[in-house]
């Protein structure tokens, strides 16, 4: 499944509210800019003027005043500029920090059956690779361009304004700059979407052969992933040639189209002082403006460029927004927190069942332990009862009210899953913990650690709850980092735990130990515990025993062991082992 990318009126709809909300900065930036172009029109109309001054016989005087007012032109628009550049700079801070701000939001609300049915590269790709783009077009293109459109517009006015038929030859370059810009950006937007396609799936390519590299190892299937990385790359090298070979037909056309303008100017200029219908000093002018409006016009395609991959990536990201919910939260108010599965069914993808109409129902504060060969259907049911993904068929409801009609908030105060996969955010230990109760105190804090055998080394950190810890600060092991999971789920304090091999990062020792801790913690509340350590089983009120998408067996562990079915066989063969 790939994620949505935004199509161009969504692209142009939410750029445009985007200019509107800041329309204030935005205002300010022109105007400082377009002063600064202004002072920056002197220089070539003074000379321009002192030129013909010079040819009719001049005073000391009048070219001492003309060279003062250059110099406070100059120092105008100097000034005027250093102003502009900071306007625009804290103009795109603002804009990116919104956009940034609004991304984080939406990307935190995706649905996560989406998330895993798309996978991480593209994801990754967008909060990275996609963000790092906008953000320079955002800071110094938008403002560019406008300064530029601003500068052009303004030089030719003055340009018509010093001799209406001497400027005429500013227009020799339109047709070809016209030209080749439409011929580039019509090739431009898909070549840039291809371009970062081709990179998030190689970005994607290469995370997963790094996070996978003990089973590439394994199962020697080295050659296999870098045979794909090779193919990801020569998509990349293409995409890339791509949008190279647009470039080298750009920028040589607009070069061309530069220089047109200043030798018509000087070509047909010569002309018309011939004919006595221009002065020497309107020429010099008008070629001067030529000259200095080549700048601007090159920034200007520069930043169309620039802005062609900017869109592209604001197209990806806002395109996330468009990602369907998995869920509709309905109205209801649980009876009680009586979980209950009946005909449960699932698919990742249409057609192929993994779970196969599963009637389960748990005794309120029992625990349940889930066993079963690989690839039977045990998280997949763990995901059901948490109400990570909608069933494809049948229900899970709690207190009568089906999980998914429930809104998020609510349905964490339920029910709540803890995986074998944990992340440690950048932050303290504390800011860790709080994610799950940004209101607990440092005296919960305390209690929900030892609660999961996690004081001790809490406490040996160099700042205790303080510890920076994740990117840049203190690194903590999978075994400390599952634990700081198991903290947050103890201050998350849900009624219902689904722990999918919550503790196989721990030596088998201290699993034990931290199962027996959390008991106390867990005592009246409902705990499904998938497990692939069966003292785990043992432990349980009850064990079902999951096969090819279906409980084969469900009873207490003396009872299934009595019966000598597929769980007694498991459990004689881990005894052995």
């Amino acid at each position: 499944m790939k994620l949505p990318v935004a199509d161009a009126p969504a692209l142009r709809r939410h750029t445009g509210l985007l200019l509107r909300r800041h329309r204030g900065g935005l205002l300010l930036v022109v105007v400082l800019h377009t002063l600064a172009a202004a002072a920056g029109l002197a220089a070539p109309w003074l000379l321009g003027g002192l030129v013909d001054a010079v040819a009719q016989g001049t005073t000391t005087a009048h070219v001492d005043r003309t060279a003062a007012v250059l110099v406070v032109a100059v120092l105008a628009q100097t000034v005027l500029i250093r102003y502009a550049q900071r306007s625009a700079m804290v103009l795109g801070e603002g804009v990116f920090a919104e956009l940034r701000e609004d991304f984080v939001s939406t990307v935190t609300r995706l649905p996560l059956s989406t998330v895993e049915r798309a996978g991480t590269g593209d994801l990754v790709a967008r909060t990275t690779t996609d963000i790092d783009r906008v953000q320079y077009t955002v800071r110094f293109g938008v403002p560019r361009v406008l300064v530029t459109v601003a500068t052009i517009t303004l030089t030719a006015v003055a340009a018509f304004v010093t001799h209406p038929l001497v400027a005429l030859g500013l227009l020799a370059g339109l047709p070809l700059l016209l030209g080749v810009t439409r011929w580039y950006l019509r090739r431009a937007a898909p070549a840039y979407l291809r371009e970062s396609a081709s990179y998030a799936r190689l970005n994607g390519t290469i995370t997963e052969s790094v996070e996978g590299a003990r089973t590439i190892d394994a199962l020697s299937l080295g050659a296999r992933r870098r045979a794909r990385v090779d193919a990801d790359l020569r998509e990349a090298f293409e995409a890339e040639r791509h949008t190279l070979w647009l470039r080298t037909i750009l920028f040589p056309g607009v070069d061309s189209a530069f220089l047109l303008p200043v030798v018509a100017v000087l070509v047909w200029g010569a002309y018309l002082v011939s004919t006595g219908s221009a002065t020497i000093g309107a020429v010099t002018t008008i070629t001067l403006y030529a000259t200095q409006v080549m700048h601007p016009i090159g920034e200007l395609i520069f930043w169309l460029d620039e802005i062609q991959v900017g869109a592209t990536s604001l197209a990806r990201i806002i395109g996330v927004a468009a990602v369907e919910p998995d869920r509709q939260a309905r109205p209801g108010t649980p009876a009680d927190e009586h979980v209950e599965g009946r005909g449960v069914r699932y698919a990742y993808r249409a057609g192929h069942d993994v779970l196969h109409g599963v009637d389960l129902d748990l005794r309120v504060g029992e625990r349940l332990a889930v066993v079963g060969p690989s690839g039977a259907g045990k998280s997949t049911l763990g995901r059901m009862l948490a109400g990570i993904h909608p069933p494809t068929g049948g229900t899970v409801t709690v207190g009568g009210v089906p999980l998914v009609d429930l809104p998020l908030d609510e349905l964490r105060g339920h029910v709540a899953l803890v995986t074998q996969e944990h992340h440690v955010f950048v932050g303290t230990v504390a800011e860790n913990l709080r994610l799950a109760d940004d209101t607990a105190t440092d005296e919960q804090l305390e209690r929900a650690l030892r609660a999961v055998d996690a004081w001790d080394w809490v406490a040996a950190l160099p700042e205790g709850l303080s510890t920076a810890v994740g990117s840049g600060g203190t690194v903590l092991t999978p075994a400390q980092a599952q634990q700081v999971a198991l903290a947050r789920l103890v201050l998350l304090d849900p009624h219902t735990l689904v722990l999918d091999e919550a503790t196989s990062l721990l030596d088998p020792r201290a699993a034990r130990h931290l199962e027996r801790s959390l008991s106390a913690v867990l005592e009246g509340r409902t705990v499904v515990a998938i497990a692939h350590r069966l003292h785990t089983a043992h432990d349980a009120d009850r064990v079902a025993v999951v096969d090819a998408g279906r409980i084969t067996e469900i009873g207490s562990h003396d009872e299934l062991v009595e019966a000598g079915g597929d769980y007694a066989a498991l459990w004689h063969s881990w005894q052995r082992d």
